[in-house]
Parts: structure tokens; sequence; C-alpha cells
């Protein structure tokens, strides 16, 4: 539990008895890989962070082709940003790739610490505009980088899942076929 108050430290100074608070208004839970903790035409009524483990964001289209959104390993924090604020059914499915331990934040609970707990609420705005910069760099990076640029930016920034996660989420996630990835990583290999 130290882990997700350590987080929050990183923005945020909690007194003692707002930990306590805190803590009270979250649960933990285990993982085992391939579950699934939200399906897609479900409301998203938690905010998820990873003590351990990976976890992915990805949707299926109507081709049945999976796209992946997001990532998330150790200390991050993810969940389906569209569901959980307008507490609409999303499109996004949550998958374990590795037996994961997770706290769940209920939204119910994150409004009411945004009352007693001000400074969550400045926690949590800052991760949303964190997130918010990211996915648009994520969308400037695939309009105007190349595949093998939007994969060395991809090893970059998650390292430890280069080897962890399978090959053709890599691929999703940059937007790429596992065909093309396959080869385009042989020919990076070459250089």
């Amino acid at each position: 539990m130290a882990q997700i108050l350590e987080n929050i430290s990183k923005i945020v100074s909690l007194s003692k008895e707002e930990e306590i608070f805190f803590m009270s208004k979250i649960e933990t839970k285990e993982y085992k890989s391939k579950s699934l903790i939200l399906h897609a035409g479900e409301i998203c009524k938690h905010f998820y962070f990873v003590n351990s483990g990976i976890l992915r964001s990805f949707n299926i289209n109507d081709n049945i082709v999976e796209h992946v959104l997001h990532f998330a390993c150790e200390g991050w924090w993810i969940g389906d940003m569209y569901s959980l604020l307008s507490q609409k059914p999303g499109n996004l499915f949550i998958e374990v790739l590795e037996d994961a331990e997770v706290v769940l934040l209920p939204k119910e609970n994150q409004e009411e610490l945004y009352v007693q707990i001000p400074k969550l609420e400045r926690f949590f705005r800052i991760l949303t505009e964190n997130s918010l910069v990211a996915h648009q760099e994520r969308l400037m990076d695939n309009l105007s980088l190349s595949a093998e640029e939007r994969f060395e930016k991809f090893c970059s920034k998650y390292p430890s899942l280069i080897q962890k996660v399978p090959q053709k989420q890599i691929a999703s996630y940059i937007g790429v076929t596992p065909e093309f990835f396959s080869k385009m990583k042989a020919r990076m290999l070459k250089k």
C-alpha cells in the first residue's frame, strides 16, 4: 500500500490522518494473467493503480482487430477515462498481461476524497493533465513519425516491456501489423 502513497507524494503531501482516510477508500486485488478487469460496453467504476504486474487497455474494432491504447506497469494508473468520467459504457477492455496486484479506487470514493482532502483533487487533475498530454503526444507521433521511430520511442518509454509483452501487442500499440513489425524489427537489427 505504501506504493500508492509514494505515487501521490510525488505531487501532493498528505498528513498521516489523510493517508489513513485515503487508504480506507481503496481496495487491493490480485489478478491472474489474462484476466479481464474491464470489458468494453461496461461502465468503468474504478481508477486502477498497478502495484505489480502489467496491464493493458485495448479496443477491438468491427474487423476483430485489437488496438492497444495503453500499457500500465508498476507505479502507473490505468482506466477507461471516457467511461470513468462520463459514467457511460466505454469501448475499452483492460487486461492483465502479467499477474498483478492492483489498487482499485471507486469513482464515488474518488469524489468523496475530493471533498474531504481537496489536495487529492489537485493530484488527480495533474494526473489527468499528464494523461492528456501523453495521449496528444502519441497521436502526433502516429501522424508524424515512421513505424521505426514509433518503435524506438516505445522502447525508450517502456524498456521493461520489450521482453515481457507479446510482439503482436507492441505492433498494435505502434499501429502496424504483426507481420510488418516482424520485418521492421529484422531490418532494424541489421543496421
